[in-house]
């Protein structure tokens, strides 16, 4: 007889594919766990590169801390543990492609804004305090971008970073409040247009329009929502906008500013990777820091510190100030508002900010007049919260 393997076809006629089923489903898992394991190696890698792409964007002030550390034993003593101060400086530098258009390179900056932040231990808020650039302040001896050392003297506060940049800023501020600065931040106009559009823009109102062909702006009265260029000329407009105060540019950033904080958190910028990418990618190629930030990890862990803060408890408000005495066009402290102001900070204990009343358009510094108001109590009653004119994000909306 012949067997079955005489017949033509043999097996594989009469029992279809010599490998059972079971085979062919274990080659199959083998093959969807290869792949597998290829999206998760693509999917570390990308997040590798993408990680190191932001990481080294971002600029390293050593220089600054070099200096600082040189006079390291006459700064103020640390904060109270686990608050932060971290002081924002808007560069008004025309070099660079992207600053060239709004005037000469003159080879020096000066600090177009300068805003100190307090993050409190807690994080259950934040204050951020407008420095007016025009306030009579005491600079001390600075080292200049060519080696030599100015003296100290008392002069406009933005003239500190014209003659020693970030360094000379900070010990002014410090000797200024008394307040240690932990950190600082520095933004040209191209980093702030840049990370202005990673969001989509920034609503505002305006009662009236406006026309400032020094500022590059010129916009029509009511809501809508400011881009890059059109965001720059708004914080930086002064003569369309106030007639050349520097008081009601102020106040323009921190409206600015309010929105700002609305938009990123209303619009889940934080939360959601897809739209944090562009801005994370457009903060970290326009920022210099000090070393203590200057890394996405840094960053991304005082961002995570501050997303939940209610808006409302985003404050801003303004040194307390006046024209100063032999120059109107300057302004000085007033006192004792101002040291009420730097001692809350100090100390990182609470303060309130009352915006301005519709009658005068804006309110007296009230940090003293709060404090005596209070009553005298046995010293168990807790100490009077001051009050200072400002406002909140929370009160930024458009209407």
């Amino acid at each position: 007889m012949r067997d079955s393997a005489g017949i033509p076809g043999g097996t594989e006629a009469a029992g279809g594919s010599s490998k059972p089923p079971r085979s062919r489903r274990r080659r199959l898992l083998r093959w969807i766990g290869l792949g597998l394991v290829l999206l998760v190696l693509a999917g570390a890698v990308t997040g590798w590169w993408l990680y190191r792409k932001l990481d080294g964007n971002i600029t390293e002030d050593t220089s600054a801390e070099a200096e600082l550390e040189r006079y390291e034993r006459e700064r103020p003593t640390q904060s109270a543990a686990g608050s932060q101060n971290i002081l924002l400086i808007g560069s008004d530098s025309r070099s660079g492609k992207e600053n060239a258009r709004y005037g000469q390179d003159r080879g020096t900056e000066r600090s177009d804004t300068a805003i100190l932040l307090h993050l409190p231990a807690d994080r259950g808020s934040a204050t951020a305090v407008s420095i007016p650039r025009d306030l009579m302040a005491r600079i001390p001896a600075c080292l200049t971008a060519d080696g030599s050392r100015t003296t100290e003297r008392l002069a406009q506060f933005n003239w500190a970073f014209q003659w020693g940049g970030a360094a000379c800023t900070i010990r002014t501020v410090e000797k200024l409040t008394g307040i240690r600065i932990d950190h600082h931040m520095v933004v040209d106009f191209g980093g702030f247009k840049r990370m202005v559009d990673a969001i989509g823009g920034v609503e505002i109102c305006l009662k009236q329009p406006v026309n400032d062909p020094e500022a590059k702006l010129k916009l029509p009265a009511g809501r809508q929502t400011l881009r890059g260029e059109q965001a720059l000329g708004f914080v930086r407009a002064r003569y369309s906008l106030g007639g050349g105060s520097d008081t009601e540019r102020m106040e323009r950033q921190q409206q600015f500013l309010g929105s700002l904080v609305k938009k990123v958190q209303s619009d889940g910028v934080l939360l959601n990777p897809g739209r944090l990418y562009p801005l994370l990618d457009a903060a970290t190629s326009s920022v210099t820091t000090d070393p203590g930030l200057a890394s996405l990890r840094d960053l991304y862990e005082l961002v995570r510190g501050i997303r939940d803060i209610p808006t409302e408890q985003v404050k801003f408000l303004t040194v307390p100030r006046r024209p100063y005495t032999a120059d109107p066009n300057r302004d000085e402290l007033v006192q004792p508002d101002a040291t009420r102001l730097f001692e809350q900070l100090r100390a990182d204990r609470p303060l309130t900010v009352t915006p301005p009343t519709a009658e005068t358009g804006r309110v007296p510094q009230t940090g003293r007049a709060a404090a005596s108001a209070a009553p005298q109590g046995t010293g168990s009653a807790p100490a009077p919260v001051p009050t200072f004119t400002g406002t909140t994000a929370g009160t930024a909306d458009c209407r």
